[in-house]
């Protein structure tokens, strides 16, 4: 399969293991309208792709996804916000449904959207330096694209609800002591040490894995279909707030929030 089609999301295959690199380095990897697009698409073509047995998930330069572009929600019209809700319901499902294994490579920060995206793999590797944060009520916004499903599914809900209500961000260290990713390696080795995982998963006894993957995917396709639909009607309802917008505008202005509760 090409994956030409993509422009920020950059591809390289060595054997059955597909690299996936976010690819708006100027911007930390922040997704932007497009990037969100080529989310809803990626997970369900490389699902499609029979020469891909697994993938490592990381961003290109010293990112790995600094969460949704707020640029991108200044001036953003209904009709967009309806479109991107419908895609972000995609991205997690097929990001839960693509049958190959996926490894995580957390080089640098991952915020928001691209925390979620990292926490959703089958496994997260992440630098000594990165720092991790779902930081969605700092714009005034509910935690909706996948958060509220997956941090209480690995550090259980109230450590869950004390990241999500706060947006603090967590060391790798910090982050691998609770139990939210795998492993801490050096950042010049984060890439290599996933690789080498999905290397280990694409040279095994793939129908065995993919089959417990599946398995144990239950679990959190079960969560999904019980949260996913109820937090992002809640966060899609919060992007006509006041709070959203002032924060939004704080954001761009280079100030602190404020916030009033509606």
């Amino acid at each position: 399969m090409s994956y030409e089609q993509y422009r920020f999301i950059k591809f390289a295959q060595d054997g059955g293991v597909l690299t996936m690199r976010l690819n708006r380095p100027e911007a930390m990897n922040a997704i932007n309208a497009g990037l969100h697009e080529e989310l809803s698409r990626v997970f369900a073509d490389i699902a499609a792709d029979k020469s891909v047995h697994a993938v490592v998930l990381t961003g290109e330069g010293r990112g790995f996804s600094a969460g949704g572009d707020l640029s991108w929600f200044h001036n953003i019209t209904p009709a967009e916000v309806d479109a991107l809700f419908r895609e972000a319901r995609k991205i997690i499902i097929d990001l839960l449904e693509l049958p190959q294994p996926i490894i995580a490579a957390v080089n640098g920060p991952a915020a928001g959207l691209g925390c979620t995206l990292a926490l959703f793999c089958d496994m997260i590797y992440a630098a000594d330096t990165a720092k991790l944060a779902d930081p969605h009520v700092s714009i005034g916004v509910a935690a909706g694209d996948g958060g509220s499903v997956i941090w209480p599914l690995l550090v259980g809900p109230a450590r869950a609800k004390q990241y999500l209500f706060t947006g603090d961000k967590l060391t790798a260290a910090e982050a691998e002591r609770i139990g939210l990713i795998n492993a801490v390696v050096p950042q010049a080795e984060v890439v290599a040490a996933a690789t080498a995982m999905a290397v280990r998963m694409a040279t095994g006894p793939r129908r065995a894995i993919e089959a417990t993957k599946a398995s144990v995917n239950k679990i959190l396709r079960d969560t999904a279909n019980l949260v996913l639909d109820t937090s992002l009607a809640l966060e899609k309802e919060n992007f006509f707030t006041e709070d959203h917008k002032n924060a939004i505008a704080a954001f761009l202005e280079g100030r602190p929030a404020t916030y009033q509760g509606r």
